[in-house]
């Protein structure tokens, strides 16, 4: 394809999509990243220190041959470089250069030192040529205001839909001036491998696994020690005295291996994840099947996980095999990162017993997070584009705190949670109840909160919701359902106000899981459907 022929914002002979990013140790090495037409046949990287001599490294490239476009993507892997050193450089051919950029490695014994985090910053507007140029002000205003920044983590969906080039060709025009000297570290979202079979009228969407395009355009971009088979979405390095876990949106169970064995063997201070999906999520119409609990294990490893998907700001208490806790020790910090270009959530977002602090970011504005790493201690600053602070936190391990100080709920009598949200006056009277190491619930309070069907005749109860069904009598140890007849693991009982209490086990009948937590003394539902339920009006 010649350059004569090219979509808007397509590849030419001059370098663009120009990307520095972490590949190895950040101390002595630095990746670039940039694409041309496929008429540039090699590349290479020119870079030297401040009044130093230039030297020169070779790139490799592989061509990226996408919906619109054919592509060379180079990759110039710098090497032996100086710890704490700005080193200048250009990139291309010998006739076709870039200006000028900066960059600095990573000092020797850094324990303190800052990032900043952005998230769901895709625009599918204009639709042949999304616009990023807030996204583009937004952070380097940031970038102006916090000038010893390292890096920038994102929390996925940098693009609205990223098996199509023209969605990487604007989200590559929001990090002109940015991503040419600042480390730009990304993980995969959703919509980052998300296409449609015709693009132009939205028809037979579809999700590419591995995300295609993303690996193609970042394979030498990012350090390739993921899991095998996924690499490039799922990726580590390190950072001062901190280690970064990148996980992808595929493959849970492998990636699930890959931390543990990665995470048991890491010795730094700091252990920080970035998962695109929340497991603390505050949709009232969402879950966390995706990751919860299949990548468990891996995860409550973490010192603190960062995510997105959900465009709104939330953070949880520590977390540890379903349940919530105080101190920084005793479980996983789950923080989800806002919106960082004017994407608002819609009304789906609320406050769920798992978190401590939440704003629904329902403004039309942007967000970024800021981390300062300083020894033992970790500051988050949750700052939207006007100034105010959403929240800021110490996760302070010498203490074993976290400030402002919070005590994650203990409750005197067991309630029921369903996707994290308290049923409210609708179980004010009808707590749950263990008979024989058997927990009982009143089921109807909980399908009637969700919006299912409660028929309640003399001493039967009839349930639906989510596609099943199932009828329970009182002092029968069957339910019958619409797939046939099921033994409960007790007889159903008359319990508080009269209501039938139930074995809760009987709700995998509705393709439910639940579990319960003992020290916080609740029992949480969960379904992975994201349907919202209500009944019909005859």
């Amino acid at each position: 394809m010649s350059v004569g022929k090219k979509p808007l914002r397509g590849s030419g002979v001059s370098p663009d999509h120009i990307m520095i990013s972490i590949y190895s140790d950040a101390r002595t090495t630095m990746a670039v990243t940039w694409r041309t037409c496929i008429d540039v046949k090699s590349g290479y990287v020119e870079y030297r220190e401040e009044g130093g001599e230039v030297k020169v490294c070779e790139a490799v490239f592989e061509v990226f041959e996408s919906d619109i476009d054919i592509s060379n993507i180079f990759w110039a892997h710098l090497q032996n470089l100086k710890p704490g050193t700005k080193y200048y450089y250009t990139c291309g051919d010998k006739e076709h250069r870039s200006g000028e950029y900066s960059f600095t490695t990573e000092p020797e014994n850094l324990t303190k030192f800052k990032f900043i985090c952005v998230a769901d910053q895709q625009k599918g507007e204009p639709h042949d040529c999304p616009d990023y140029s807030y996204f583009n002000k937004f952070v380097k205003r940031i970038l102006a205001e916090n000038p010893d920044t390292r890096f920038i983590l994102t929390g996925g969906d940098n693009t609205d839909c990223g098996q199509h080039e023209v969605q990487w060709n604007g989200a590559f025009s929001g990090l002109v001036g940015i991503s040419e000297s600042m480390p730009f570290m990304m993980s995969l979202g959703n919509h980052d491998n998300r296409g449609f079979q015709d693009y132009k009228k939205g028809i037979g969407r579809f999700y590419s696994e591995p995300a295609e395009f993303f690996a193609k355009q970042f394979k030498g971009s990012y350090p390739f020690n993921g899991p095998r088979g996924w690499e490039t979405e799922n990726y580590a390095f390190n950072y001062g005295n901190a280690r970064f876990y990148v996980i992808g949106i595929n493959e849970p169970e492998i990636v699930n291996k890959w931390l543990i064995d990665e995470l048991d063997s890491c010795d730094k201070a700091w252990k920080l994840g970035v998962y695109h999906f929340p497991i603390c999520y505050s949709g009232a119409d969402c879950q966390n099947y995706d990751a919860y609990p299949v990548m468990r294990e891996g995860m409550e490893k973490f010192d603190i996980m960062f995510s997105g998907h959900e465009h709104n700001f939330s953070r949880s208490f520590p977390l540890k095999n379903e349940e919530l806790f105080d101190r920084p020790s005793q479980g996983t910090i789950h923080y989800m990162l806002g919106n960082s270009h004017q994407n608002p959530p819609g009304s789906r977002t609320l406050s769920k017993i798992w978190h401590t602090a939440f704003y629904p970011q329902e403004e039309q504005n942007a967000m970024v997070v800021i981390v300062e790493v300083d020894g033992d201690k970790l500051t988050l600053t949750a700052l939207l584009d006007d100034g105010r602070i959403v929240d800021k936190c110490v996760v302070d391990k010498a203490s074993d705190t976290i400030m402002p100080h919070s005590v994650a709920p203990i409750f005197n009598r067991t309630r029921m949670m369903f996707k994290g949200m308290d049923p409210g006056l609708c179980q004010a009277d009808t707590p749950c109840e263990n008979v024989g190491g058997i927990w009982f619930a009143p089921l109807s309070v909980l399908v009637g909160y969700i919006g299912g069907t409660v028929e309640k005749t003399k001493g039967r109860l009839f349930l639906e919701m989510y596609g099943h069904s199932a009828v329970f009598e009182e002092g029968s140890g069957i339910m019958r359902t619409d797939r046939g007849e099921v033994k409960l693991e007790a007889p159903v009982f008359r319990g508080r106000r009269g209501q039938l209490y139930i074995p809760v086990s009987a709700v995998e009948a509705f393709e439910m899981r639940w579990a319960y937590s003992p020290r916080n003394n609740f029992i949480s539902f969960e379904h992975e459907s994201q349907k919202k339920l209500i009944t019909e009006q005859p």
